[in-house]
């Protein structure tokens, strides 16, 4: 198969401009493989090149390619499919190649999760149920964790904090950013009796000025 349009431009593919932008252009198979249907050839691989997040037009290629063969229905590449997982790719808005590379198998993962459902509630034995209810299981966990996945590569590898019911009493500080130093754990105990035990006692020198203290009152 084919998969290559027979356009002659350079391989890296300029931004477009955002106006221009608003829907990918859709492809049409055929059985020679593949093209970008659109009346500018350029423009129409420009528009595809961003919703893919394609840097080149090798990557491009590569990542429609992919996506084609995913895109399979009863032996052959579907156009339905294809186009839905081109429009959730855009959606997604990969920026850069490793997020292209993910957010191509997230696509791919989706449509055989659902492909695996409906096998399940098609199944016509025991067999034909647990062989579907385990692949739709597995692709089910993997989904998520590729999501998980591309957050983490977005942020870094930073975790996210998520602070909640923050008060600051009088004469307090708020601190907004980050805090890399280990927090402090307040209980305020809040029984007298245990209160009064772990009250400070006074010192000997105390206790006895104190004591003189009374007797003195005491003394007519």
């Amino acid at each position: 198969m084919n998969t290559a349009p027979d356009l002659v431009m350079p391989t890296t593919i300029a931004a477009t401009d955002p106006a221009k932008a608003a829907a990918a252009p859709r492809i049409r198979l055929s059985s020679h493989g593949f093209s970008i249907d659109h009346p500018d050839p350029e423009l129409g691989e420009q528009l595809m090149a961003n919703a893919l997040g394609a840097a080149d037009r090798e990557a491009m290629d590569g990542i429609l390619r992919q996506l084609v063969k995913a895109s399979v229905s009863g032996g052959s590449p579907d156009e339905v499919n294809l186009s839905f997982m081109i429009s959730m790719v855009k959606s997604i808005k990969p920026r850069d190649s490793i997020e292209a590379m993910l957010v191509a198998q997230m696509v791919s993962v989706h449509v055989m999760a659902m492909r695996c459902a409906h096998h399940l509630a098609n199944a016509e034995d025991i067999a034909q149920h647990d062989s579907a209810a385990r692949a739709l299981g597995r692709l089910a966990r993997t989904f998520p964790a590729q999501i998980e996945a591309l957050n983490r590569y977005r942020s870094h590898g930073e975790p996210a904090i998520t602070v909640q019911n923050v008060s600051v009493g009088d004469g307090g500080n708020a601190i907004v950013g980050n805090v890399t130093q280990h927090a402090s754990v307040i209980v305020s105990d809040k029984n007298p009796a245990s209160a009064a035990r772990n009250a400070p006692k006074p010192s000997g020198s105390r206790r006895r000025r104190d004591s003189a203290d009374a007797k003195r009152q005491a003394q007519p």
